[in-house]
């Protein structure tokens, strides 16, 4: 599914587009059952009140399909290593983004959280994260619908995935909280930005380490897009005997300084 230069790209800059990972057709229902499930009117811009409404995941068959779609298990099985990620059922979280001049709230950057700490595991803003992404393989971006640059596209911090190693490297097996990496995900500022934008369909799959951030939507058409993870069957192993590192493995040792 992806070519070796494809492979090499997500190793040093953290993302791959999966070019029409799923039908638009499946893309097309999964967008009515969402304009359901908001309440709102797509024909009644009056009715879009609030700059982003958060829809939970879910398993009906648009989202299934999309979740998948054979295209995507091969790129997943490239990136991550055959048998060593669970195969997802359903879609979500769904962040749905209206056209407004009132401020998200939920724009900064950051990287997500893959597994919960022992203090509070229902507090998700101190779940954490740790140099093995205990829990998560990948971020991935579904587009369920058409993204512009105009339609308020997850903004990606290009090669920021590389720095996170050292940062995250002292706090061991037992990690950090998210929160608490602010300083290091403003020490990538520097880099390079791109845009998640593309058709309904694509994929974009993310370094778990990857620095990415929302932004507000200066459009017209709100934007349909879920950014699940994919989970991980066991953490990643950085030492393994016969170096058969997946491409994710890959990227966390060279941000290590390692080969």
């Amino acid at each position: 599914m992806l070519t070796d230069a494809q492979v090499d790209a997500f190793i040093t800059d953290g993302f791959v587009k999966v070019e029409q990972a799923f039908p638009r057709e499946v893309a097309d229902a999964g967008r009515a059952f969402l304009w359901r499930e908001t309440g709102c009117d797509p024909d009644d811009p009056a009715t879009w009140t609030q700059p982003v409404i958060r829809l939970n995941g879910y398993g009906d068959e648009p989202f299934r399909q999309a979740a998948t779609a054979p295209a995507l298990a091969e790129a997943c099985d490239q990136l991550v290593g055959t048998g060593r990620w669970v195969p997802r059922k359903g879609i979500g979280t769904f962040p749905i983004r209206f056209p407004s001049a009132v401020a998200p709230g939920d724009d900064g950057w950051h990287i997500d959280a893959s597994f919960p700490g022992d203090d509070d595991p229902a507090d998700y803003f101190r779940w954490r994260i740790n140099l093995r992404s205990k829990g998560r393989a990948l971020l991935m971006l579904f587009l369920f619908s058409d993204i512009t640059d105009a339609d308020a596209p997850t903004r990606i911090r290009v090669g920021s995935h590389l720095r996170l190693p050292k940062v995250l490297a002292p706090y061991g097996d037992s990690g950090v909280p998210m929160p608490d990496l602010l300083d290091a995900y403003a020490a990538t500022a520097d880099l390079p930005q791109a845009l998640a934008t593309g058709r309904a369909g694509d994929v974009y799959l993310c370094h778990p380490f990857l620095v990415h951030a929302a932004q507000p939507h200066h459009g017209r058409t709100p934007r349909f897009l879920a950014q699940p993870p994919l989970e991980l069957r066991e953490p990643c192993v950085l030492d393994r005997p016969d170096g058969a590192y997946s491409p994710v493995e890959q990227a966390i040792r060279l941000g290590l300084g390692e080969h």
